[in-house]
């Protein structure tokens, strides 16, 4: 598994994709919390985050649409089924460099915070009479940053999954951007629904409505484990899919 998370993540940066993907990532990052804090003068960093999980619908596909697309257009499928590494070992040396990848540039992208703490540290100097609770809510944050960080890890493993069901890339990122809009749009749908218990059904499995907690700064176990769910269960089908290429 080593060797292939090395080997996933050194492609990254000797191809133009891994730096396609931080660019763009962090200049939506920029954009998205300039107009939504500092441009709005709010301190709110709810509204930020619940943004930037729809935007993930479109950055995540672009981390992995090459997982295993690429490895099937050029040929060098073969190659990964005849080593001598696991299937298990491989699947998830490949999600995890993209997994490094998405989390590297979400750490990154904190310095965008940065502003709203000095300006909040300012107001309070400036006014004696400010409230000391100026200012962005740090377990709300770090909550929030918890909440993204594995919602794109399961964002992450859906395309893994689709990357390996097909070898044209443009083809894999298309319907992984379907899949996980539905994820993150079936909340939306429950409320024109009346039935109750179809309601329910629907937010269970709504990738928005299980954020709410930690965007409140509350670290919920439950979508804890709904979050790691996904990822085990995208995962375990893509062993799956070349576990019957390798003996089909």
């Amino acid at each position: 598994m080593l060797a292939i998370y090395k080997k996933e993540m050194l492609s990254y940066f000797t191809n133009p994709i891994g730096y396609v993907f931080s660019g763009i990532f962090l200049l939506i990052c920029a954009l998205v919390c300039s107009f939504t804090t500092i441009l709005s003068q709010s301190y709110d960093t709810s509204l930020y985050f619940t943004v930037m999980i729809f935007a993930l619908a479109i950055l995540i596909p672009i981390l992995t649409m090459r997982l295993f697309a690429e490895e099937r257009k050029l040929r060098t499928e073969q190659l990964l089924l005849t080593a001598p590494i696991s299937l298990t070992g491989m699947v998830f040396g490949k999600f995890l460099a993209a997994l490094t990848l998405f989390v590297g540039n979400i750490l990154l992208s904190c310095v965008n915070f940065i502003p709203l703490y000095v300006i909040a540290n300012k107001e309070r100097a400036g006014n004696s009479y400010a409230s000391t609770n100026i200012g962005p809510v740090t377990s709300e944050l770090l909550g929030c940053l918890i909440g993204i960080i594995l919602i794109g890890a399961a964002f992450i493993a859906i395309g893994t999954f689709i990357s390996s069901l097909t070898e044209n890339q443009l083809a894999a990122s298309v319907i992984t951007i379907g899949v996980i809009l539905a994820f993150v749009c079936i909340g939306f749908l429950s409320n024109l629904i009346g039935a109750q218990w179809i309601r329910m059904i629907l937010d269970f499995f709504s990738v928005l409505s299980r954020f709410d907690n930690f965007s409140a700064g509350i670290f919920d176990f439950a979508a804890l484990f709904y979050y790691l769910s996904v990822c085990f269960v995208f995962l375990f089908l893509t062993v799956r899919v070349y576990e019957k290429r390798r003996w089909g």
